[in-house]
């Protein structure tokens, strides 16, 4: 029999359109699929993430395992695990996908390293359109505002690698140990997770459920419903992409195929923020921890733990502010729209640095990806690339009014301010008392206060940009 193929999944827990497998059954030889779980990232995964990734595996497991195969797991370092795992079953070959974070390219080099004249290692593109080094600006640099950078993509052949699952998959004589998966104690140790398991399915079967729903309901009308945050007009595939349970490629192909084609185009432009998010991960590491402008340094950013607890427990007194945090607290996950207007509130009317605001999503969303996550709010914070102007601060209230306005998501979220007429719900504080006494509403005691006043906290944001580059608001 052939020395066996290690293939390495990482952020790819699929089968179909899966390059480094479909190169591994090329080869004839046997397959072994083996997920390790990589140990010293600066980076690793929180709580809501963990459950995730528990159930994926199970589902990556039971597919493997209807085909004639299964999935190994093992502890990392990635370099040392597939090593190990190398020497036990004679593989003469590794086959893993990249990956763009810092620490995983850094664990990739090792692995090269490792297996240096004793198998042949090969990298597969990783989870993204397009590779993430492949577009550069015409002076060969890397882009730093999405819509150059939209346009060239666009300009690209459509991604690559389209493949069906296989029927089956050649296993080796012997299979080598495994951990089991409840080893890697992914779940929670006191069962929290109740409204992730009502809200998600992980796998790649729930991936294409998702997809297949998300086009015959939603596609449609995406430009417009994409940002209604009380109404299903979004794909919610975010974490089944970062986890690799359906591949980009898949999504850009099924999408193209909505009508009207704008649309199309415009969930397209999505997909591409999310090779955006990787091309500058890659190209400007240190924005993980780091603001890309680097004026932002010396921004006079506040300690406040009571306005930060307070802004974790969906308890600001801003009702659409408060709707977004008790539903990612509830399901792992934040209509986009939502998560623009919570992390804005963070970072410019309360003037808490917006890195407080990323490890705290990064702990409960279920999609928390490093690239989008940086992206994202360094954008919101106006220290990143192509940033929304900091002296932009969303009005909680008006945005409410604009994307909510019959208050089906609010009344959802924060079910205390229910029976408030739609007049009063983006700020109850306006209410006259006798619509408030009317909905059983006491501020204080059934709702908070405004823990900060709009117009003061825009004109403190604007304060603290002018100090700091000596600009005002038409900068």
């Amino acid at each position: 029999m052939a020395a066996p193929v290690l293939v390495g999944f990482r952020r790819d827990l699929r089968l179909a359109d899966h390059p480094a497998l479909q190169a591994a059954l090329a080869t004839g030889a046997p397959v072994i699929p083996v997920y390790v779980h990589e140990e010293g990232d600066d980076w690793p995964p929180g709580a809501a993430s963990r459950w995730w990734l528990h159930h994926s595996l199970a589902a990556l497991d039971a597919d493997l395992r209807a085909r004639g195969s299964r999935l190994l797991l093992r502890r990392g370092p990635l370099d040392l695990a597939l090593a190990v795992l190398r020497e036990e079953t004679g593989a003469g070959a590794v086959f893993v996908s990249r990956r763009v974070e810092p620490a995983a390219r850094e664990a990739e080099q090792r692995l090269r390293e490792a297996l240096a004249g004793r198998a042949e290692l090969r990298r597969f593109a990783g989870d993204g359109l397009h590779p993430p080094d492949r577009l550069r600006t015409t002076s060969g640099g890397p882009y730093r505002v999405f819509t150059p950078f939209w346009k060239a993509l666009a300009a690209l052949p459509a991604p690559e690698g389209l493949a069906p699952a296989p029927d089956v998959l050649p296993a080796p004589a012997r299979w080598p140990s495994s951990l089991a998966l409840d080893e890697l104690a992914a779940l929670p140790r006191i069962d929290w997770a109740a409204g992730l398991r009502a809200a998600w399915t992980p796998g790649e079967a729930g991936a294409q459920a998702a997809l297949t729903r998300f086009v015959a309901d939603a596609a449609a009308d995406y430009p417009d419903g994409r940002d209604v945050p009380g109404r299903p007009g979004v794909s919610r595939l975010s974490p089944h992409l970062h986890f690799g349970e359906i591949a980009p490629a898949r999504l850009w192909a099924a999408v193209g195929r909505v009508r009207p084609a704008a649309s199309a185009e415009a969930w397209r432009r999505q997909l591409a923020w999310r090779d955006f998010a990787r091309h500058l991960l890659l190209h400007f590491p240190g924005t993980r921890a780091e603001p890309l402008d680097a004026r932002f340094q010396r921004f006079p950013w506040r300690d406040d733990p009571a306005a930060l607890a307070a802004w974790r427990r969906g308890e600001t007194g801003y009702p659409l502010v408060d709707a977004g945090m008790r539903e990612l607290w509830a399901t792992g996950w934040m209509h986009n729209r939502v998560r623009m207007v919570t992390a804005s509130f963070l970072a410019k009317h309360l003037l808490i640095d917006w890195r407080e605001g990323a490890r705290w999503f990064w702990d409960t969303l279920v999609d928390a990806d490093l690239a989008n996550n940086t992206l994202g709010w360094q954008w919101t914070a106006g220290c990143g690339a192509d940033a929304a102007p900091y002296f932009r601060v969303f009005s909680p209230a008006a945005q409410a009014r604009r994307f909510d306005a019959d208050g089906a998501y609010i009344r959802r979220w924060v079910p205390e301010l229910s029976a408030l007429p739609d007049r009063w719900l983006a700020e109850p504080w306006t209410a006259p008392a006798d619509t408030l006494r009317t909905a059983g509403i006491t501020l204080g005691r059934d709702y908070p206060a405004p823990i900060v006043e709009h117009a003061a906290a825009r004109r403190r944001a604007l304060d603290a940009w002018k100090r700091l580059t000596g600009k005002g608001e038409s900068a």
